[in-house]
């Protein structure tokens, strides 16, 4: 066992020493260049849905078909992208977040002289 690895089956991790681990800093990287994107992304377009509906009443009602107008549907479509974002979040997680995740966890069990 060589001085510079975390001490096997003691009880005691250093969590410190962990959070710096390339594996974990990448973990967080990944999560990160996902996420704020989209939040990003959804909230200029929630916030261009809230703007227009308020200073383009003109747009916002022009009539698409029958009592349907552009506003109706760029409402709906705010669920929409709530929904495909998290479709599209759950998929990456499942890929690439969660293989990660687990790995971490089961050397932070071995540390900790778990499973």
């Amino acid at each position: 066992m060589s001085n510079d690895a975390p001490s096997q089956n003691t009880g005691k991790v250093d969590y410190e020493a962990f959070e710096q681990s390339h594996e974990f800093q990448q973990l967080k990287y990944r999560f990160r260049r996902f996420v704020f994107p989209w939040s990003i992304a959804f909230m200029v377009w929630f916030l261009a849905y809230v703007l227009m509906s308020t200073y383009a009443k003109d747009f916002m009602s022009t009539p698409v078909f029958g009592l349907v107008n552009v506003g109706l549907i760029f409402g709906l479509l705010q669920f929409v992208t709530t929904f495909g974002i998290t479709m599209l979040y759950v998929r990456f997680s499942n890929k690439t977040l969660d293989p990660m995740t687990s790995k971490l966890r089961d050397e932070l069990e071995q540390q900790a002289g778990g499973k």
